[in-house]
């Protein structure tokens, strides 16, 4: 083989580095639209997991400290009333219904002469169980709007993706002569789109996983401590 054909099969082939600027200065105004609004999107979303990871622990550590706290305590029911204030408290606002609903029917109960130990068990019971939906709405607050976002993020990039596709094609289409060089860049910058939807929806799909796990161990958590709770005032009771 000569030894120009053997220099050109050594000689590296340079890779034309992408910009990505120009390729975003390239695209329609529907591309760029929807390429600023996914990194606007993907700013929001990190912000809110973030948000929501720190209150979740934060939540958390406040749950356990009051726990903690009732765990010492012998009878629930004769607690002070700044026990019930601690409303903010996930686990202090399920005992602040309990025990505020208990009371109220056992008044109820004494005042027509009728003291019916579960009918307030019942109150306290029911009472749980709201407190129990409210809170549940709290700790899933978020969780819709991190939802759509990983899946909307995708869908938006293949739309920006197929606008640019037919906005090429139609360019080219009033020329005599078609050719790589022409659709090119009208490709690039229509695949841009496609690509910010991915960097947008992979990671917040990871970020949404970790939250949607750690959202629903609270849970359980919470519906454990109510049971609990609840367990201890029927106690408490007889």
């Amino acid at each position: 083989m000569p030894e120009f054909a053997l220099a050109h099969w050594a000689a590296p082939v340079p890779l034309a580095a992408i910009n990505i600027v120009q390729v975003f200065l390239q695209s329609d105004i529907v591309g760029q639209v929807i390429t600023v609004c996914l990194c606007i999107s993907s700013l929001v979303t990190w912000t809110v997991m973030f948000g929501k990871r720190s209150e979740m622990k934060r939540m958390g550590e406040l749950n356990a400290a009051f726990e903690a706290r009732l765990r010492d305590e012998r009878s629930l029911l004769d607690l002070p009333e700044s026990f019930r204030q601690r409303r903010v408290i996930p686990y202090g606002d399920l005992f602040a219904d309990a025990v505020e609903s208990y009371w109220r029917a056992d008044a109820i109960s004494r005042e027509r002469g009728d003291p019916d130990p579960r009918a307030r068990i019942e109150h306290a019971e029911n009472a749980l169980q709201r407190a129990l939906s409210r809170q549940t709405l709290r700790y899933e607050s978020s969780m819709i709007f991190l939802a759509s976002i990983v899946t909307g993020a995708p869908f938006l990039g293949l739309l920006g993706t197929v606008w640019g596709v037919m906005e090429s094609f139609s360019s080219v289409s009033t020329q005599q002569t078609a050719s790589i060089q022409a659709l090119a860049p009208g490709i690039s910058s229509a695949l841009m789109t496609t690509v910010a939807g991915l960097l947008v929806a992979i990671p917040s799909l990871f970020g949404y996983n970790y939250i949607l796990a750690h959202t629903k161990k609270l849970i359980t958590e919470l519906e454990n401590f109510a049971s609990s709770l609840a367990d201890r005032i029927e106690l408490e009771s007889k």
